[in-house]
């Protein structure tokens, strides 16, 4: 566990020198083997010339060197590993130290592949370079980019927000764990999609116990003929005949013996991949009910997955074993490749289901722990308060998480409960209303992902958020930017009638069109979605649309950004304030850049 009173800053960089002295440790072990390597091949060389070519010297020279030689060879690919893994923590702690000097983005995995027809989640940047995935992302697994990915598709319920709150705040202060996590994980390339699952999730063959029985009881006669026949009480033709009968049993079993041993590779390797992985969550005590619902849950039949794995492995390993020409022989007289086939395809018939939720679990941790990396990297940011009742959204000193700590100019939001249900933000370009709206819905998303927000204090209830911040045109559908607009409005009034209250993020309403329309247009939407029990803001330019607030049945409000033109430059303070904007700078900026206006 890191210092309760060090920064994040001072943490990484401390575990950053640690890891790099290790690894200059090991470069060095790892140089010295290698030279001892080539030392012993050449020992090895004059062994054999003196040994076969001019005998000078004994038999055991060789032997002993080349004991010897492949002795260092295993303890040289432990360092070789022991590197690798040293070489993972480094990447670990220089990514994050790149988080924490605003340095991140473009850097790492941004899950754009996730974006597909999200309803929202081009308007907040979601996914993609520089978006709130690729910040919080950790994860090294499909599986666990795509649970993190889906939490923050989807909000979830009161309860289970709560229990994630939970479990990142106990993942927050264990840096140890998640250091180990992104480690192991990131050796651990498996897909939920890819062979291991595929494999696992195929039916067995399902061989019964007679099966077993049988080619047990054959192999027993071959051992008990063979001691009879080395004991002359038996002629040995007795014995051949036996091992013709066994060929032939074997040939006759052998398309399904075939099936079960030709997929196996594969998921051996990635298996053993994941035992490490899986043994360090196993071992690891945990106070959360989240996390301690998860670890429990690795368990088959009360054994932890390391000890199934652990187990299948052995019978690949003997069934490798049984392709060395000297051990072929005796393993094939007691039938042990049939009966290590029939012993693989029970694991895979009793285990095989697991695999996916172990998986599923390995996910699960990597999204709580990149949600705990965030809370980690930014301590003062706090879990919101969720309430069942809504629709509420009360916020206090609210900024974007994308946005530098030291550049996000705060602002009080609060809708909903006693409070207005509709804001009406009027101001200039760049005078801070988007990314008002922005910071409103990527808080909402982290909320109900059960993530610390960026804010002093956020109250909110479940919500469904309706944006249309990044509304563009289609030439090839044939849309014009106003059309994919009022589509996108009307699934945000579809969505305002479902069971959970809208939140909606309407930016420079229905600008694609004149000024008449566009003030009936807006007042009528507003008006349909705060009927429906819709709470949210709606950013403007055109100042007639400052009035819909006063016509609506519901508590309404108008806000408004400030801008002042200085030495021919555009000044803003991003300070949301009450009331309509008085003033507006467009003439006399086009005048300070030389158009005649």
């Amino acid at each position: 566990m890191p210092d309760t009173f060090s920064t994040p800053r001072a943490e990484y960089e401390r575990r950053l020198t640690a890891w790099r002295d290790r690894l200059a440790a090991l470069d060095r072990r790892h140089l010295m083997l290698s030279n001892g390597r080539l030392l012993l091949a050449a020992l090895l060389a004059l062994a054999l010339w003196f040994t076969f070519v001019r005998p000078a010297l004994s038999p055991w020279w060789p032997v002993a060197t080349g004991g010897a030689f492949a002795a260092l060879a295993i303890v040289h690919a432990r360092v070789l590993e022991r590197i690798e893994r040293a070489r993972g923590a480094e990447r670990v702690y220089l990514r994050g130290l790149e988080r924490l000097n605003g340095r991140w983005a473009g850097t790492g995995r941004d899950g754009a592949h996730f974006m597909g027809d999200h309803p929202y989640a081009r308007d907040l940047d979601l996914f993609g370079r520089a978006s709130l995935f690729e910040l919080l992302n950790t994860a090294r697994t499909e599986a666990g980019e795509t649970t993190l990915a889906a939490w923050l598709g989807a909000g979830a319920t009161v309860g289970e927000v709560l229990a994630r709150q939970q479990a990142v705040d106990e993942l927050r202060r264990n840096v140890d764990l998640r250091e180990d996590l992104a480690v192991l994980a990131a050796e651990t390339a498996i897909s939920r999609t890819g062979a291991l699952v595929a494999w696992a999730l195929a039916p067995s063959i399902g061989f019964t116990r007679s099966v077993g029985f049988m080619f047990i009881a054959c192999g027993a006669v071959a051992v008990a003929l063979a001691v009879l026949v080395f004991a002359e009480l038996v002629a040995a033709r007795w014995l051949i005949f036996w091992l013709v009968a066994e060929a032939a049993l074997a040939i006759s079993w052998q398309p399904r013996f075939k099936h079960v041993l030709a997929g196996i590779e594969t998921p051996d390797r990635d298996l053993g991949l994941l035992a490490g992985l899986l043994a360090r969550i196993e071992i690891e005590r945990f106070s959360s009910p989240r996390l301690g619902a998860l670890q429990a849950s690795l368990l088959t039949h009360g054994v932890p997955p390391s000890k199934r794995i652990a187990q299948l492995r052995r019978m690949v390993s003997w069934l490798d074993s049984t392709r060395n020409q000297m051990f072929a022989p005796l393993a094939y007289a007691v039938m042990l490749p049939q009966l290590l086939a029939i012993a693989i395809d029970g694991w895979h018939r009793d285990y095989g289901h697991a695999v996916d939720d172990w998986l599923r679990v390995v996910g699960e941790l990597e999204a709580l722990s990149s949600m705990a990396t965030f809370a980690y990297e930014h301590p003062g940011d706090p879990f919101p308060t969720l309430v069942d009742k809504g629709p509420l959204f009360e916020a206090d000193a609210l900024a974007h998480p994308l946005l530098p700590s030291d550049a996000a100019i705060p602002n009080d939001v609060r809708l909903g409960g006693d409070h207005s249900h509709v804001i009406v933000v009027s101001g200039s370009n760049m005078s801070g209303k988007s990314t008002l709206l922005r910071s409103v819905g990527v808080n909402v998303v982290l909320a109900l992902a059960g993530s610390p927000v960026r804010a002093a204090a956020l109250r909110l209830s479940p919500l469904v958020l309706g944006a249309t911040l990044k509304v563009e045109d289609s030439l090839e559908a044939g849309r014009s930017r106003f059309y994919a607009e009022i589509l996108r409005i009307r699934t945000i009034v579809d969505a305002a009638r479902g069971p959970v209250p809208l939140l909606f993020l309407l930016d420079e309403i229905l600008h694609g069109t004149n000024s008449y329309d566009r003030r009936i247009g807006a007042e009528a939407i507003v008006r349909a979605l705060a009927e429906s029990g819709a709470i949210g803001l709606v950013t403007t330019h055109d100042l007639a649309l400052t009035e819909v607030p006063s016509r609506l049945s519901v508590p309404s409000v108008n806000m408004h950004f400030e801008d002042r033109l200085e030495g021919g430059r555009m000044i803003f303070d991003y300070r949301m304030r009450p009331g309509v904007v008085e003033h507006s700078n467009a003439l006399a900026l086009m005048r300070a850049i030389g158009l005649d206006v």
